[in-house]
């Protein structure tokens, strides 16, 4: 133990310098200058207080010009880019969502997609009330499949997963009218709303935006999450490591870079044929490396224990080291730089998605009817780069954390049952974390999501908000890009306890666990929103009621929009350290901070200051505990 240390902000900024003096080499770009040709960013964008849906515009408020054509104030503008915004997310995520349940419908026995947690879909089908006795687990499978991409468009009623929710969050959310219908249809009404000549009351376009955000959370991510652990496993602990170290020059590297698990798991399978690890050393090379950035990264980092070369602001690092074959990318978060990019080097660009078509790529297209060939060539196109690599342009930094990460929320209870000494009975429940709280051992969780952004220096917000939240006895969940910031770090070494308060420190020791526990992609947020109603029942408080929070330091796309409002929406307290483009109405900054609170028991807090921001949430856990009396 005495020899862990954290990996700094400033050592991985080293790196990335290093990186860029090679890309200077061959005329390379990279997102820090472009992010110096954008600034200063438009302030009316940021506000939120331009308008460009009808071509009268388009229109952006000021004290001169007040209103838009349309007749429309700041407060309609700003809600509507609001909910157009968390629309999009909604979108993207539960999209997501559908191609596995495509690839579920697709799944058999001879594979190459098959059933791999047999009893999770067994008890997911008694939860719907589908039938199984004498089933066969493929007839199953399909029949499920169907059931779940019916939550897409059923005409009538509300998503099936929201029963998983206490009765009182359910009927918060009847109350509110923000319990969510089917999936498309949340979609569409939001963009209905948001059309010219719809709505433009504040209050009408945050209800919407809180629904469509469920929509999201407890629906199409709630669908990517559980069955594509289905069909690949539901994860458990397992060690890997982190950061661009992981990438080994001798071999073959092959990043997957995005967020469907169907691509990255068929690639990780042919990478490990022996077939084709004996056409790379046929080719020069000594092996074959997977590695990933972003969410693909954390699918196969919590199954397999492939390594994680970074998050979303490092994808272009991957390339500039100059000892990529392929990054093979499927859906979101992908920069359209990494064509021309990888042009500056030997690096095969390959796109696989109709959804994310990009200049300068390779186009292999892939879906579940295809995936063992696809993935094969794939494998094998990177195999046969190696040749083209130039040496003089190789640098892999040698920085790497060893990381535990794959705690669903099934391997969260099972590794807490025995953390207490308690004489009840609590296997297979979430009790013995509500006693380590209650106790005072622990003082509460947070919920840390999100991406990075060039607005707040990349990962710093991240760590450090983590470092002095587990010196005050808090845990950490974590996913996303957040989770391999905290990676990266060494965050989910269990050594890291040492940097933990005294009760925290002992549970981790205790129950074995790092400080940060890895609970998967940005999908998988929904496991949290699982995590926290079985909290809630097993303790017979209300979610909101729990010292726990959520926060997302540098979030930045639509889906952290969308992600936030079904955290809120649950009754979690959400900590941004990003304005979420609303300052330019107060109407609507009060209704996102204080408004909905009268519906779901939590609201936003906005903090730029990650000193202030910290500070306040460990504020608010505080105060959730004196509440409740411990």
């Amino acid at each position: 133990m005495g020899d862990f240390k954290l990996t700094t902000v400033e050592e991985f900024e080293a790196a990335t310098e290093r990186l860029l003096e090679t890309g200077k080499k061959v005329g390379a770009d990279a997102w820090q200058y472009r992010v110096a040709n954008q600034t200063p960013h438009c302030k009316f964008g940021e506000q939120g207080i331009c308008c460009r849906i009808c071509s009268m515009g388009p229109c952006r408020i000021t004290p001169k010009a007040p209103r838009g054509i349309c007749g429309c104030d700041a407060h309609g503008i700003v809600g509507r880019n609001f909910l157009k915004f968390t629309a999009g997310g909604a979108a993207t995520h539960s999209d997501h969502g559908r191609e596995i349940c495509h690839t579920l419908h697709n799944a058999k026995a001879e594979g190459p997609y098959t059933v791999k947690d047999p009893e999770k879909l067994t008890r997911i089908a008694h939860e719907w009330g589908v039938e199984t006795e004498g089933k066969d687990i493929y007839a199953l499978a399909h029949e499920m499949s169907e059931l779940a991409l019916m939550e897409y468009g059923k005409p009538f009623g509300y998503q099936n997963w929201l029963k998983r929710a206490p009765e009182h969050t359910q009927e918060l959310w009847q109350k509110a009218e923000v319990a969510p219908r089917a999936i498309d249809r949340e979609v569409a009404t939001s963009l209905h709303m948001t059309h010219m000549g719809c709505s433009s009351l504040p209050e009408a376009l945050v209800r919407q935006s809180i629904r469509a955000g469920l929509c999201d959370g407890w629906g199409g991510s709630m669908c990517g999450t559980e069955f594509s652990d289905v069909l690949f496993g539901t994860p458990k602990p397992i060690d890997t490591e982190a950061n661009l170290g992981v990438m080994n020059a001798e071999n073959v590297n092959i990043v997957v870079h995005g967020h469907d698990p169907s691509l990255s798991e068929m690639i990780c399978e042919y990478a490990d044929d022996p077939e084709m690890i004996a056409y790379a050393k046929e080719m020069g090379a000594k092996g074959i490396t997977i590695s990933g950035v972003c969410c693909t990264s954390n699918e196969v980092a919590m199954r397999r224990g492939i390594p994680m070369a970074g998050n979303f602001l490092q994808q272009e690092n991957v390339v500039l080291t100059g000892a990529c074959e392929a990054i093979v990318v499927d859906v979101q978060c992908i920069f359209p730089a990494l064509g021309p990019l990888s042009k500056c080097f030997h690096t095969k660009f390959i796109t696989t998605s109709p959804i994310a078509q990009m200049p300068d790529s390779d186009y292999i297209r892939f879906d579940s009817s295809n995936a063992a060939e696809n993935a094969k060539a794939i494998v094998k196109t990177a195999i046969e780069n190696f040749k083209n690599r130039k040496p003089d342009l190789v640098y892999i930094p040698d920085m790497k954390q060893k990381a535990t990460v794959g705690y669903s929320v099934e391997a969260i209870v099972k590794t807490l049952d025995g953390v207490t000494n308690s004489q009840v009975d609590v296997t297979g429940t979430t009790k013995p974390l509500i006693e380590c709280i209650t106790s005072g051992v622990i003082r509460g969780a947070v919920a840390m999501v999100g991406c990075n952004n060039p607005k707040i220096r990349p990962d710093h917000a991240h760590i450090e908000l983590m470092k002095k939240l587990i010196a005050n006895d808090i845990i950490i969940v974590a996913s996303g890009c957040s989770a391999q910031a905290a990676a990266k770090a060494g965050l989910m070494d269990k050594e890291a306890r040492s940097l933990c308060g005294a009760g925290l420190k002992r549970v981790c020791e205790l129950a074995d666990i790092p400080p940060v526990l890895h609970m998967g992609s940005c999908v998988d947020i929904s496991r949290m929103m699982i995590l926290v109603s079985e909290l809630a029942k097993d303790s017979g408080l209300n979610i909101s009621q729990l010292p726990v929070v959520g926060c997302a330091p540098e979030w930045m796309s639509e889906k952290a929009v969308s992600i936030g409002n079904y955290v809120v929406g649950t009754g979690i307290d959400t900590f941004l350290g990003v304005d979420p483009y609303v300052a330019g109405s107060d109407q609507m900054a009060q209704w996102l901070t204080s408004g909905v609170r009268d519906w779901v028991e939590a609201a936003y807090t906005v903090e730029t200051d990650i000193e202030k921001l910290v500070d306040k949430m460990i504020e608010r856990i505080e105060e959730k505990r004196t509440a409740i009396g411990i």
